[in-house]
């Protein structure tokens, strides 16, 4: 007789393996009950519905963290803007003023534009980025751009001689590099 693949034998009218019978079997050859087989069938639904549980919550505590980090991100960058933009505040009114003063003594205008120049390196500095006078110092391609090379018999070749525009900011907190001319070696053009 073949097995029609229902748990019947072709042709018998009892199923195999006592499925019919109260029990199953329990991989010993030993007849477990329905009612411990349901019991355990109760039990293992309830674990996976803790572990739904659990994982529903955690996806939830996960998706709060994402939105609480997002708003705390922007909430700082939002602060930080504005301490910077108040840092600021002083050298625009002491542009305005300036300005007002514009048919002034042009010495008293370049001494005041000094020192709103003054003023704005001071601001770079407090947040990070202090201006550097380079000349005189050995170039360094970390902190320099070359844009030229010149001879100068008083300085040491590979020397600055001239910072056309002004780095700020050292190592991995460099605004921007220094723009300078170097000091050509014997045997450099220039």
């Amino acid at each position: 007789m073949t097995d029609s693949g229902n748990g019947y034998a072709t042709g018998d009218a009892e199923p195999r393996n006592g499925a019919g019978d109260s029990g199953a079997a329990n991989g010993n050859g030993d007849q477990l009950p329905v009612a411990d087989l349901q019991a355990t069938i109760k039990a293992l639904r309830s674990q996976i519905a803790e572990f739904e549980d659990r994982w529903r919550r955690a996806a939830a505590d996960l998706d709060n963290v994402r939105k609480r980090t997002a708003r705390d991100a922007a909430s700082q960058r939002s602060d930080e803007r504005g301490r910077v933009t108040a840092a600021l505040l002083p050298i625009i009114d002491n542009l305005d003023l300036a300005l007002e003063h514009a048919d002034a003594d042009p010495d008293t205008i370049v001494a005041g534009i000094r020192a709103v120049r003054d003023q704005a390196t001071d601001v770079l500095a407090g947040l990070g980025f202090p201006r550097h006078d380079d000349i005189g110092e050995r170039f360094d391609p970390m902190r320099h751009e070359a844009i030229g090379v010149v001879r100068d018999p008083d300085a040491t070749p590979g020397t600055i001689v001239q910072v056309v525009r002004p780095g700020y900011g050292d190592g991995d907190h460099q605004l921007r590099p220094a723009s300078v001319l170097v000091a050509a070696g014997a045997d450099d053009g220039g």
